[in-house]
């Protein structure tokens, strides 16, 4: 049977992106599960050979007013406690963070658009390595702390803990290195409030999204195919 890839997705617009093309060559099916919509639970996860929890606009914080949230940290808390498989973009970092035992808060400030990482030491013999010097989209204001026994593997001026790995199973990044640049179009319309509330202009990201596909797209497919091998190897 081919392995199995369950993707938690919590707006329809931030799916897999580039990633789906290294998954699909790699044999990998792929399922969404919709958050909010569809009943997330640990024995569903847990039944995955690899599981993908994408971001979304709302915070860890935010359970009170979307429950879905709660019992999608359960599922969550029993996946990573299994050390099974699991990679966590923006929200879904978060939501790892969460599951794993540590904060995460607003920062009261926002990081959006296209820069580069700095990369800690243990991120430059990382999965990450191919990262060093091409900026990558963010779009966050939360931040989670490192959880106990992981890495931290990069950081930006504004936001120091930007990915964590826990041994070779569990990733969680806080950028969109998913997204595909021919698509962040997308990404501008459904957040135009935000981007004026913060006086963002949509041109730049646009501009930059533009010349930087190339890079992004190899690095993308790098920094994923990487992880998976060293799942193999594990």
């Amino acid at each position: 049977m081919s392995p199995t890839t369950l993707v938690v997705r919590h707006v329809v617009f931030e799916d897999l992106g580039l990633l789906r093309e290294v998954l699909t060559e790699r044999g990998y099916g792929i399922r969404y599960l919709e958050a909010g919509q569809d009943e997330i639970t640990a024995e569903e996860l847990l039944a995955a050979d690899l599981v993908v929890v994408l971001g979304g606009p709302i915070g860890v914080g935010d359970a009170d007013r979307y429950p879905f949230l709660a019992p999608e940290i359960a599922a969550i808390t029993a996946r990573v406690e299994a050390n099974r498989p699991t990679l966590g973009v923006c929200l879904g970092a978060q939501l790892m963070a969460a599951a794993m035992g540590v904060a995460v808060a607003p920062t009261g400030r926002v990081e959006i658009g296209f820069s580069p990482l700095t990369l800690t030491e243990a991120g430059a013999g990382s999965v990450l390595e191919g990262l060093r010097d091409v900026p990558v989209l963010h779009w966050h204001g939360d931040q989670f702390e490192i959880p106990a026994g992981a890495d931290r593997l990069a950081e930006t001026p504004g936001f120091p803990n930007q990915a964590f790995a826990a041994g070779p199973n569990l990733l969680g990044l806080q950028f969109h290195l998913e997204v595909d640049p021919q698509m962040v179009e997308t990404w501008l319309i459904a957040n135009a409030y935000e981007l004026a509330m913060h006086d963002l202009d949509p041109r730049v990201i646009r501009a930059d999204a533009l010349e930087l596909a190339p890079r992004l797209t190899d690095a993308a497919r790098g920094v994923v195919g990487a992880w998976l091998d060293g799942l193999a190897r594990s």
